[in-house]
């Protein structure tokens, strides 16, 4: 491990000045220990894993509504360069944060808002987070852009590599919903399909990252970096919220790193003096066929047992998530929490999601919606408090989740007397 690590730090040496913007290096979550900014991952010291430590300075709401309507307007916040633009990227971000009226009606609350990220250039929230990915491994000299996925990385991945003109290698698992394989393997012709789940496919990925330092694994060796893009999520909510925080927010769980790097980008907003500071709940979502996290959320322990997903919200389906003890502190350090419901429940809501507010939401979003109603029945959620759900992705590439569920009324003749005798209008 150590001759992985010396080979990693010697690809490293010849950053050009301000290659990762304001970001002034990594710093373990555990124990404090910092390093150079580079392809690392895990402490020296504990083995814990790294994050990206910062210097900001001033950043003020008028240089970021100056910025363009991408994620690059929080450019001042992120591990990019000062020129990001310049660089060939999908330029994915500032969605859509749509106040959904006929769904708060529907669930008995005041105010709520779906962040809508199915609308990203690949329809997933995942290009945020490689996008950022994709500028470390630039600035890295990365020859090889790849990740392990449960579908929407994949996507997110094979079109930014495209994009950028890099060579790209994208690792799923072979069980994984037709439409997101065809989604990547439009996009590059290294599609790797493996027998296993999600945790036998990013152990794979770990072990050629640590032959070949080369390789930018986007959720690996260049992860520290590549979580940095979920913080947007967080920029933008307040930012199109009126620089305000909401009350409430509901988020998915996967490995978790979405829900701490909204929570981050939060802290962040307020340490700038750019919100007011003001206490808020995180409650994360998952589904009952791999709910983890919410099982150790309800058993009120800080160990994680690890499990077998089986569940139709395949890109929740993360056995061992790498983020899942800190998803826990969170949501117990604001007074959320961590809620599961059945893959029937899941289906439920994305009908429900698309028949209030127009949005077809994939598997991920209706674990969402639906935990959000949970939520609301279990008196877990104040329903006179502002709310947030966020949509990660579009309900096109899960169709088979809904297949069943939804489909013609009826079947009539091409006739007037048909028509009225279905009893439709």
């Amino acid at each position: 491990m150590k001759e992985c690590f010396v080979s990693l730090t010697l690809e490293s040496t010849a950053l050009r000045a301000g290659a990762f913007g304001n970001a002034t290096c990594l710093k373990c979550r555990e124990c404090g220990a910092t390093r150079e900014l580079g392809p690392f991952y895990a402490c020296f010291e504990c083995f814990g894993p790294l994050e990206v430590g910062y210097e900001f300075g001033t950043v003020t709401r008028e240089q970021i509504e100056a910025g363009p309507r991408n994620i690059w307007r929080y450019k001042a916040l992120l591990p990019v360069p000062e020129d990001i633009e310049s660089s060939p990227n999908l330029e994915p971000g500032f969605t859509r944060l749509l106040d959904a009226r006929n769904l708060a009606g529907e669930l008995g609350l005041t105010k709520l808002w779906v962040k809508d990220d199915s609308t990203n250039p690949t329809n997933s929230f995942k290009d945020r987070v490689v996008a950022c990915a994709l500028s470390a491994a630039r600035e890295l000299g990365s020859r090889v852009f790849a990740c392990p996925s449960t579908g929407n990385l994949a996507n997110a991945v094979a079109a930014a590599g495209a994009r950028a003109g890099i060579p790209t290698v994208v690792f799923i698992p072979s069980d994984l919903e037709t439409p997101k394989q065809v989604n990547s393997a439009v996009f590059t012709e290294n599609l790797v399909a493996v027998d296993g789940t999600y945790d036998d496919v990013n152990k794979l990925a770990s072990e050629i990252a640590g032959e070949d330092p080369g390789w930018a694994f986007v959720n690996v060796n260049v992860r520290p970096f590549y979580a940095e893009g979920s913080k947007t999520l967080g920029y933008e909510i307040a930012e199109q919220l009126g620089w305000r925080l909401p009350d409430q927010v509901v988020i998915p769980v996967a490995s978790g790193s979405q829900l701490t790097k909204v929570h981050k980008a939060f802290s962040e907003l307020i340490e700038l003096g750019l919100v007011e500071d003001k206490s808020y709940k995180i409650f994360g979502a998952q589904a009952e066929g791999c709910s983890p996290v919410a099982t150790a959320f309800a058993d009120g322990v800080d160990a994680i047992r690890p499990v077998k997903p089986d569940t139709i919200a395949k890109s929740l389906a993360i056995g061992n998530p790498a983020d899942g003890i800190y998803v826990l502190d969170i949501a117990r350090q604001t007074g959320g929490s961590v809620e599961q419901v059945s893959d029937d429940q899941i289906r439920e809501a994305i009908v429900l999601l698309a028949r209030t507010e127009g949005i077809f939401t994939e598997t991920a979003g209706g674990t969402t919606v639906a935990v959000l109603k949970k939520l609301v029945e279990t008196g877990q959620l104040d329903p006179e408090a502002e709310t947030v759900v966020i949509n990660t992705g579009h309900g096109l590439k899960t169709l088979d989740a809904v297949t069943g569920a939804v489909g013609p009324r009826a079947t009539i003749a091409p006739t007037y007397d048909a028509f009225t005798a279905a009893g439709i209008a």
